[in-house]
């Protein structure tokens, strides 16, 4: 029955599902439950969604269609196949993000007197203030590219936006510039080559690239009205073309190839091949061309010549191109607080502050977090504590994904400088982080850490630090090991969960790993933690096959998994298995589903659930439940084929009473999420809604929770204070009264 389950119709193709889940996500838009920037915010948040998935996704498809690869994917699909597919299905998602942001952003928008302006609609002061804007602050940056005999076709940055225009000579024209334009005089610094036809034709194509250093959106004197800037330029720029008549103009971007192909042949050369790669990415094929819709058919024709983009990769949208820039708005609003999410302060546990001591807090117990309602800082103070400690001797970190202004990497470098051993693995071929990782794996260096690149042939994408202590008793080891990036910025909108513990047996199984990754060791066995390449795999199948036997036993037999993508083939084959031998099946998936369930053998007993809402769903979490028995892991892994089969990754258990409790009731709040959740029916999701049920917010909860906590630690410290200040009255009146007796004594 297994090997029944691997046929292609079982399965749906991973694109096309990417694609419906940014459709989940531009749903928000249209959610009157999230405030209106909000709304707004979602729309950009889809566009710059889709940018990466062509950049990546598409790109690869597309280096396999050209090199004619005729292998198929689980859906049995083979790449040009793909490629036709996504392209259809996108333009529709187009159309739609468009519609979303025509149709509702804009008017509601409008209704608060916030305004997207073009510049034909602009009253007659506001046009003055646009034209000195161009005048005083865009002239002196624009350059204007030319496409003629002697200059070609300039290079189009990738994800840059440009303005396309389409001129004719004016018939008023001194000698001078008659001479040039007629190619009578050598323009200075060109190299003159033989005329072509298409010197004497009777259009010429220039392009000028907007400046990006300046916002997209520019805000106008009126409170909340604003112009977008290539709106602006396009109705300025004829002073860059004297001598000339503009007849058309547009704006347009281009999304190339980004993907990084680094050779690991020789890993000490690494860094220097990701700076090489970095660079030549950039000249990547074009995947997408996006021009307005009532772009000019000859300046969308010499694009299309001059790009060599295919039919099915122009997008023609029903307004600006690239709606990112919604991501600012909010930013730019002034006032309508009504309009945003409320702000939200995270639950920061006082045993894991500067000031209290983490490290005996962890010997006492291990801590279980969830952030964003559990306060990120608290991963940053175990390794700034560390590195004042005096009595820890070594850190060791690994770090995929951080911020632009880390304060982890400050205080690694300050360990290390203050004469403790520090090693990091820094992946620096996480994508799209590739040169700031670069540039930090440099700085570390700098600061006397020892850095590392990892195993050739494999991303390490596991997330664990592990500090080794000299306590009162021995040697000790304190851990924090998490589902996701040691980002503190991302940490503020991604979900994501992780320990802080000092469990022996993880410790030894920390040491071994970062030993692996560091040198040639190549452990035997862990204890406790499970370890990408194939370990997880390994784990997760014995773990399936456990709830196969309980079902046949006849025994309730539960498998929960929560997860970013589900895609391996393999385990989806495996799940289907379960589910007809029985087992429940509970999936939280967010974004990629290529299992459908639907199938007869399965009987119903695959569910599937995607949250999504004010916060990225980010953490993995895989739980096991059956004959009285209940066990629940955290892992840094998807069940994707990447992350099982090319990638360190890590999956550990959470044991512990309470965390173990607590961990089960996170897993299960959000599985009864009846709000911000859709339901898989077959292949394709469906909004959940409460119907006759209470509504459960799971995100809303967790926010709803961290707040009393932070709210009852504050009761409580009041109430700790003002019993300080009464035991301190109460012992300067009892120390007073001592020294009147003290005084009313007979002297001897």
């Amino acid at each position: 029955m297994y090997k029944d389950f691997y046929k292609s119709a079982n399965y749906v193709n991973r694109e096309l599902s990417w694609i419906d889940f940014n459709g989940r996500v531009l749903h928000e838009a249209l959610d009157s439950n999230n405030p209106l920037l909000e709304q707004a915010n979602f729309v950009g948040i889809t566009q710059s969604n889709v940018d990466e998935f062509f950049m990546v996704r598409v790109a690869s498809l597309h280096k396999l269609s050209a090199a004619n690869v005729q292998t198929t994917d689980a859906s049995g699909m083979t790449p040009e196949e793909q490629l036709v597919a996504v392209n259809e299905k996108e333009h529709r998602m187009v159309e739609q993000r468009y519609d979303v942001y025509n149709d509702h952003v804009l008017p509601k928008l409008a209704d608060y007197d916030i305004k997207i302006l073009a510049e034909a609609d602009l009253g007659e002061q506001d046009y003055e203030y646009t034209q000195r804007y161009f005048n005083d602050e865009l002239l002196p940056v624009l350059t204007p590219m030319a496409d003629d005999v002697s200059r070609p076709f300039p290079f189009i940055n990738n994800g840059s936006l440009n303005i396309a225009v389409k001129l004719r000579r004016s018939k008023k024209q001194t000698p001078d510039q008659k001479a040039i334009l007629e190619g009578d005089q050598e323009i200075p610094g060109s190299t003159p080559e033989p005329h072509e036809d298409r010197q004497h034709h009777p259009h010429k194509f220039a392009t000028i690239r907007v400046p990006s250093i300046y916002q997209r959106l520019v805000k106008l004197p009126e409170k909340n009205h604003f112009v977008l800037i290539d709106d602006l330029i396009q109705e300025f720029m004829s002073v860059l073309f004297p001598g000339y008549k503009i007849e058309a103009s547009g704006t347009y971007r281009v999304m190339r190839d980004m993907d990084l192909d680094v050779a690991e042949e020789d890993t000490s050369d690494l860094l220097r091949a990701v700076q090489h790669q970095l660079k030549a990415r950039e000249h990547g094929h074009v995947m997408r061309l996006e021009i307005g819709t009532n772009f000019d058919p000859w300046l969308k024709q010499h694009l299309l010549e001059n790009l060599h983009v295919s039919d099915q990769a122009i997008y023609q949208v029903a307004g600006p191109v690239d709606l990112s820039f919604l991501k600012k708005l909010s930013g730019l609003v002034v006032g309508h607080d009504d309009l945003r999410y409320p702000p939200f302060k995270p639950y920061l546990n006082p045993k894991l502050t500067m000031t209290d001591n983490i490290f005996a807090a962890i010997r006492h117990k291990d801590y279980l977090m969830q952030h964003p309602y559990d306060d990120f800082q608290a991963v940053v103070n175990f390794i700034h504590q560390a590195a004042l400690d005096d009595k820890t001797l070594a850190i060791k970190m690994t770090l995929y994904r951080v911020s632009g202004n880390s304060p982890i990497i400050k205080y690694l470098g300050m360990a290390a400088q203050r004469g403790k051993q520090v090693t990091v693995l820094v992946e620096v071929k996480a994508r799209f982080d590739e040169q700031n990782n670069v540039r930090w794996a440099r700085r570390l260096e700098q600061m006397g850490c020892h850095v590392i690149y990892g195993l050739a042939g494999l991303k390490t994408h596991c997330k664990l630090a592990l500090v080794i202590r000299r306590d009162e008793d021995g040697l000790r080891r304190y851990m924090h090991l998490g589902t996701g990036n040691y980002n503190d910025v991302t940490a503020h909108f991604y979900t994501d969960m992780g320990l802080l513990t000092c469990d022996y047996e993880l410790g030894s199984d920390l040491t071994n790993l970062f030993n692996m990754l560091s040198g040639f060791a190549r452990p035997k066995y862990f204890h406790k933690l499970h370890v990408s390449p194939n370990g997880i795999r390994e784990f997760i199948n014995e773990k399936i096959d456990q709830q196969i036997q309980l079902a046949k036993d006849g025994n309730p037999a539960l498998i929960g998994m929560k997860m970013n993508s589900l895609s391996d083939k393999q385990i989806i084959a495996h799940l289907y298995e379960a589910a007809a031998a029985g087992v429940e099946i509970h999936l939280i998936v967010r974004g990629i589903t290529c299992l459908r369930n639907d199938l007869p053998e399965l009987q119903g007993r695959i569910h599937v659930h995607s949250i999504v809402g004010r916060f990225l769903e980010h953490s993995r979490i895989y739980y096991f439940a059956g004959n009285d028995h209940e066990e629940i892991y955290l892992s840094s892994a998807d069940m994707m084929t990447r992350n099982l089969n090319r990638r360190v990754e890590e999956l550990f258990p959470v044991t512990e009473a309470d965390t173990k409790q607590r961990a089960i009731e996170i897993f299960k709040k959000m599985w009864h999420d009846n709000t911000k959740a859709w339901e898989l029916n077959g292949d394709h999701y469906e909004k959940m809604t409460p119907g006759k049920q209470p509504a459960v917010n799971s995100q809303e909860f967790f926010m709803e929770e961290a707040t009393a906590l932070r709210k009852q630690e504050k009761h409580e410290r009041k109430n700790k204070k003002r019993l300080s200040n009464v035991f301190e009255t109460l012992t300067k009146h009892v120390t007073g009264l001592h020294l009147n007796n003290s005084a009313d004594q007979p002297k001897e």
